[in-house]
């Protein structure tokens, strides 16, 4: 979550860490295991979400990201395009193409928080040191580009709409009481496999504040996230730029919710996720798709996930 040199990057891998005081690895899915809480999906899953694909409607749940989009510390956005060569037509039927060039950021828009992007004390997924799979080049282990497709039953819940509000204040805790209320409002269960995505209507911020928006935001609580990965979630997202609310509860912590969902539990982080229209249709429960782009070694990974009714 912090923008820093290459360089430093490398020379602070190699630190030794202390040894946290609650055990927190190895995983529950095995000491050798690099994929976390999508061990929880399965076939038959899919075929259960499926189900409850029953009007064909589709929802793009990625936000446009571009030069313009708020984005955390640093991180920027540039696309450069180009006509090919000097712009001369080739071949006798005259064919003329443009290409592209990016620059970006991976951690901007919409995106998908792979398990080397958060620890602890420079331990990572089930006690990873980074020094044992961080290269300049990308991530020996944990890279974006080896989960599988993530399909499976996405639910929404809608936060916001619990409390009354189009949009929860800044500093919002959301923990298992609003989870609870929030699920047993909409009638719906939360079950081991699921996605699930919480509205709190903070994403309107981005296009009227972006500065308003970085600065804080509501979001998951410590034992909100505790919760959510007790139950088996393979991921949580959120209309907001860091998922987690900001300031964090204990104002010493930095980003404690992405250590207990990345780093203890193996849950993936879904960040700015579009939800006005699920919130619009009452989309609570949905067949979720994601298949991110394949950059080898990515750490992040800018995504539009797919909710289908």
């Amino acid at each position: 979550m912090r923008c820093i040199t290459t360089a430093f990057l490398l020379t602070i891998s190699l630190a030794v860490p202390v040894r946290a005081e609650e055990d927190w690895y190895p995983s529950k899915y095995g000491p050798e295991d690099t994929l976390g809480a999508i061990n929880n999906l399965s076939p038959a899953g899919v075929l259960e979400a499926v189900k409850l694909v029953r009007t064909g409607k589709t929802y793009a749940l990625g936000v446009v990201t571009g030069r313009e989009t708020p984005a955390f510390g640093t991180r920027t956005f540039q696309l450069f395009t180009m006509v090919s060569g000097d712009g001369t037509p080739l071949g006798s039927n005259k064919m003329t193409f443009h290409d592209d060039l990016l620059l970006s950021w991976l951690g901007i828009g919409t995106q998908i928080d792979g398990l080397g992007h958060l620890g602890i004390d420079h331990r990572y997924y089930n006690g990873k040191l980074a020094s044992e799979f961080l290269t300049a080049g990308g991530l020996q282990e944990y890279g974006t580009h080896t989960l599988p497709p993530i399909v499976t039953r996405g639910v929404l819940l809608d936060i916001a709409a619990l409390a009354g509000v189009e949009v929860l204040a800044a500093g919002t805790p959301i923990n298992r009481p609003e989870i609870d209320a929030a699920a047993e409002r909409q009638g719906v269960e939360i079950r081991k496999g699921d996605v699930v995505i919480l509205n709190t209507g903070w994403q309107a911020m981005a296009s009227r504040d972006g500065e308003r928006f970085l600065a804080a935001e509501p979001g998951l609580g410590v034992e909100g996230a505790g919760y959510l990965a007790e139950l088996g979630v393979v991921a949580v997202g959120a209309d907001s730029w860091a998922l987690e609310v900001l300031p964090s509860e204990d104002e010493d912590q930095s980003f404690p919710v992405h250590q207990i969902l990345l780093a203890k539990n193996g849950v993936y982080i879904l960040e700015n996720i579009a939800t006005a229209e699920l919130v619009a249709d009452r989309a609570h429960e949905f067949l979720f798709v994601l298949g991110q782009p394949k950059f080898e070694g990515a750490v992040q990974m800018v995504i539009n996930p797919i909710a289908i009714r």
